[in-house]
């Protein structure tokens, strides 16, 4: 991307000279001589320049024409150019990441004062000052009479502030690049003067909102590059109008909406860049009709989308006949290969990462014969590798990593890729089935196989590679130790992955790379060689080494760091859960840079060094699980980048340090399983307001729960376990808002510098002690376990609703269970045993179905164990103690008979206000039969006409029962005497009849 334009620049710069005669060579053949007010004007310049370099140096004699840089007509002798530009080439990659470059670099660029005396070269067509260091001035108002100028370059020279109107006044001027600057505000009106304008250049500047479209004006605008600015608003559709462009570039504007089809006017482009924007929908189906197209970029966008087998993949049209370049990474496109992509016959990238490309890489790409570049990486492409690959001799680049292919890759995969640099097949299925005595074709410098099957030996051909710079071999089944040749192909690798294998034996030495045919050889080394079976010492860790993972091996001995007078560029260091020994090294203190330290789970010993507190670009220090010991270091409180500490599991004394209040950017702090003292500090809550993650369990902590920690709105895990503390649990816990959210997503993930380090935590929950990493922002929790908590469990905890775990447990809490409990939707572990709690478990419990663990032993609990879910598959152990509780599963029976239904009322599930209310029932009976029975025996005895009339009313009722029943009696006789009930067996019910005829009769 970018040869046309630099292209068009050349071109357009070669014109100009041969238009203006300006080969200083033609020059020295005339007999003109300098002009004397021109010659005077440049030693005005020089004087108010600085020259640290002592680039003007030839800038003294009679004949100006003659210093460097300056440019005669040979017809009239009068400057008519100066090209005062850096004369180091500007490479942006080296100038941030190679130290002795820049310096050269920034060693020979000018500075100072641009003196007036400039107006005075009043046939000045060409100026150009680019590449230096101006301070950040602003940009001359002067430079805008240079009325012939017809050339303007300021690139990267520092120049801020805004754009002076006067350049409108440069009415010949066909080049304008003030690219790279600190320039900022609106683009002025006046620069719509410039009608002539051929080639403008504003990239790499602060320049925003909508697009001036006094930019029409420019008509004979062949080149447009407005990238890395503030632009935003949809891409103007006047755009269209503007036909005589060739380029255009709007790249990392934040231009939205879809991508206007008036573009599609635009016939003549050449190169259209409209990358990282915020643009979405589908591909206008007419930009296949853009016949000159060589150079298309849409990546970045993240919301493009649709099919691109219609557009700028289309069979139809003529893009096809032009098209060399097409980026579309990091998009939604989601689509196949079609198969006549093997029309695109002058095709040399093609860079699809990171969409949703599927189906299987089509036959035709055998066709494309001058394809350098083939990226298809982070998509869903399936099937095999076809072998036709192995036929496109100018293939330099393979990225196919992160897809779902599948199958074998030979040596016929790569028959004819004499030109191969890179190899990316990482994370597929792929299996590489090579012979042993295979020497590819190729000399690669970028190497990656991970996850794909290479093992159990190392590949010999490796060895045949000699300019290997980057080699990821993660995951590769390879399970011998090191070979003797690996270690003379490796030491010039600057990223080497080597994890999740099951290497053994003693680790290569870290050799540093001679080899200065190397592109990167003084390059910064990435190591990684964490999770195999390493064992015996680590070697001595070089000054250029920036990132080192020796986690989870078998290394012993202590850490070296051979660093003496040189000057470490150590970013990152994990030497976790090994068996090193020894104390942390002094001379850690000398890497300035480290962002990581991870020396957990060892058996480290001694004290933290003070002068770890140097370490200002620290962002995580991960001491756990040793045997250090002494009072924590105060130097350690003034790393005001830290955003994890955690020294759990050593042996450390004294109070937590008053100057840990001084990191306001710590997002988590363990301390847990030491001899920390005293009360826990209130200004945790008060100074550390973005902590998330807080453990002191298991210290010698005393008092009372500070109500300050309630500020801390973000945290989602609180851990005072095990300590002495005393008083009630703050109902204020409410407001811990990171505790109330379901799902978080962000990722504990501290990313620094060139190392993607996630966090890890340490819990114990369910029972079990369990190191959370991925799934670390899920981890929300509160333990207050194991103090001498008092008071009741306050209800505003059953607020925090992305509650994982709560654990109250060996405390002196006692009241009842809050039935809000089941508004816990998310528990999964609840421990609220050895208390004092008493009254039922609510049922509510049984709604949480996400519950695993669950122990409520040893309370005063009662009542019927509710059912449902699954309260009854927790065993005895999780309800024992509690001798009012009964049900499933205990043995013990409750007195009802009658079961019960979960959340449902039930009879036999007696809770305070069922009491009350069978109270009131019963009460109320009585109290109505008392006073009617009152009512009407007191009636009948002070009223004796009625107490007659009541008395008479009963004989008579009872006069006439005895009258039915000897009616029925005497019925009956009849029947048995006529044999109707059987005869002589039925004599005893005759019997029976005739004595109880006789007793009602008597």
């Amino acid at each position: 991307m970018g040869s046309s334009t630099h292209a068009l620049v050349i071109l357009f710069s070669l014109l100009f000279i041969v238009r203006h005669e300006l080969i200083c060579g033609s020059y020295t053949d005339s007999n003109i001589s300098c002009i004397e007010s021109e010659r005077e004007a440049l030693i005005k310049l020089r004087e108010g320049l600085k020259d640290g370099a002592n680039r003007l140096s030839s800038w003294f004699g009679k004949d100006c024409c003659t210093w460097k840089g300056v440019g005669c007509s040979r017809k009239t002798g009068h400057v008519v150019e100066l090209d005062l530009r850096n004369p180091i080439a500007l490479d942006r990659d080296k100038l941030s990441h190679d130290d002795n470059y820049a310096a050269i670099f920034r060693s020979q660029s000018l500075g100072g004062e641009i003196s007036p005396s400039l107006l005075d070269l009043k046939r000045l067509r060409r100026l150009d000052l680019s590449m230096n260091n101006f301070s950040d001035m602003q940009i001359p108002d002067f430079l805008g009479s240079l009325k012939s100028l017809t050339y303007l370059d300021l690139f990267y020279s520092s120049f801020s502030g805004k754009i002076p109107h006067h350049l409108g006044n440069l009415s010949n001027l066909q080049y304008l690049s003030l690219s790279t600057n600190d320039l900022e505000g609106p683009i002025p009106d006046s620069l719509a003067r410039l009608s002539s304008l051929v080639v403008l250049n504003l990239s790499r500047n602060s320049f925003g909102t909508s697009m001036p479209q006094f930019l029409l004006n420019m008509s004979n605008l062949a080149s447009m590059d407005l990238s890395y600015n503030i632009f935003n608003g949809s891409i103007p559709r006047w755009l269209g109008d503007q036909v005589s462009l060739s380029v255009l570039k709007l790249t990392s504007n934040d231009f939205q909406g879809p991508i206007p089809r008036e573009l599609c006017n635009l016939t003549q482009l050449t190169e259209l860049d409209l990358s990282y924007n915020s643009l979405e929908g589908e591909l206008p189906n007419s930009m296949k009709n853009l016949c000159n197209l060589r150079v298309l970029d849409l990546s970045w966008n993240y919301k493009l989308s649709g099919n691109v087998s219609t557009s700028v993949l289309s069979s139809f049209g003529c893009i096809h006949n032009s098209l060399k370049e097409l980026n579309l990474a990091w998009n939604r496109f989601t689509d196949f290969l079609p198969n006549h992509l093997g029309e695109f016959r002058n095709l040399e990238r093609l860079i699809i990462p990171n969409n949703s490309f599927y189906g299987t890489l089509p036959s035709s790409l055998e066709k494309l014969f001058y394809l350098r570049d083939l990226d298809a990486r982070y998509n869903q492409l399936n099937g095999s590798i076809p072998l036709i690959l192995g036929q496109l001799s100018n293939l330099e680049k393979l990225h196919l990593a992160s897809n779902s292919l599948v199958g074998m890759v030979s040596e016929l995969h790569f028959a004819k890729l004499k030109r191969l640099t890179t190899l990316s097949l990482s994370l597929n299925s792929l299996v590489l089935n090579v012979s042993s005595q295979w020497v590819p074709p190729f000399q690669l410098q970028s190497i990656g196989l991970a996850s794909c099957t290479l093992g159990p030996k190392f590949p010999p051909w490796l060895q045949t590679q000699r300019y290997v710079e980057w080699l990821n071999l993660q995951n590769t089944s390879i399970s011998e130790n090191i070979p003797n040749w690996f270690e003379s192909i490796s030491s010039c690798v600057y990223h080497l992955d080597l994890s999740d294998n099951q290497i053994g034996g003693n680790l290569p030495k870290f050799p540093k790379c001679n080899d200065s045919l190397r592109i990167n050889f003084d390059r910064k080394k990435e190591l990684f060689f964490d999770f195999n079976k390493f064992e015996g010492p680590i070697p001595a860790v070089p000054s250029d080494v920036s990132s080192l993972d020796l986690s989870n091996n078998f290394l012993s001995g202590a850490i070296l760091l051979d660093y003496n007078n040189a000057t470490p560029v150590l970013q990152f260091i994990a030497v976790s859960n090994n068996h090193l020994t020894g104390s942390i090294p002094v001379s850690l203190c000398k890497a300035m840079k480290v962002g990581i330290i991870d020396f957990s789970k060892n058996q480290l010993s001694g004290r933290i060094p003070r002068c770890l507190g140097k370490l200002n670009e620290l962002w995580v220090l991960d001491l756990s699980n040793n045997n250090l010991y002494g009072n924590i270091p105060s130097s350690l409180g003034f790393l005001q980048q830290l955003r994890s500490v955690q020294l759990r599991n050593n042996s450390f004394h004294g109070k937590l340090p008053s100057s840990f209040q001084n990191l306001k950017n710590l997002v988590t702090l363990d301390l847990g399983e030491n001899k920390l003292t005293y009360n826990i500090p209130p200004w945790i809550g008060d100074e550390l307001s973005f902590l998330k993650l807080l453990s002191l369990q298991s210290n010698n902590f005393s008092g009372d729960i500070p109500q300050e920690l309630c500020r801390l709105s973000d945290l989602q895990l609180l851990n005072l376990a095990q300590n002495n503390i005393v008083g009630n649990i703050p109902s204020c816990f409410y407001n811990f808002s990171g505790m109330t959210v379901v799902d978080h997503q962000n990722k504990f993930a501290f990313g620094v510098h060139h190392a993607d380090y996630e966090g890890k935590f340490l819990q114990f929950m369910k029972g079990n002690k369990l190191e959370y990493t991925k799934t670390l922002q899920f981890l929300i929790s509160i333990d207050l376990s194991s103090n001498n908590l008092v008071g009741g469990i306050p209800e505003e905890l059953t607020e925090l609703l992305g509650l994982i775990s709560l654990n109250l447990s060996g405390n002196h809490l006692k009241g009842r269970i809050s039935e809000k409990i089941g508004n816990l939707k998310q528990l999964e572990s609840l421990d609220l045993s050895e208390n004092n709690l008493f009254g039922p478990i609510p049922a509510s419990l049984s709604s949480l179905n996400y519950l695993s663990y669950l122990d409520l032993s040893s309370n005063n609990l009662s009542g019927r164990i509710p059912t449902g879910n699954q309260l009854q598959t927790f065993g005895n152990q999780s309800y024992a103690d509690n001798d009012g509780l009964c049900g499933a599963p205990l043995l013990k029976s409750c007195s009802s008979d009658k079961p019960s239904y979960g959340d449902r009322e039930h009879p036999a599930e007696s809770t305070k206000g069922e009491d009350t209310e069978r109270l009131r029932f019963y009460a109320s009976i009585g109290s109505g039969f008392l006073f009617g029975f009152l009512g009407v025996c007191g009636t009948l005895h002070f009223k004796k006409s009625w107490r007659n009339v009541y008395f008479q009313f009963i004989e008579d009722s009872y006069n006439r029962m005895l009258l039915a029943i000897a009616a029925t009696i005497a019925w009956l006789r009849r029947k048995f005497h006529r044999g109707r009930f059987g005869g002589r067996n039925n004599l005893p019910f005759v019997s029976f009849y005739s004595a109880g005829e006789r007793r009602l009769m008597g």
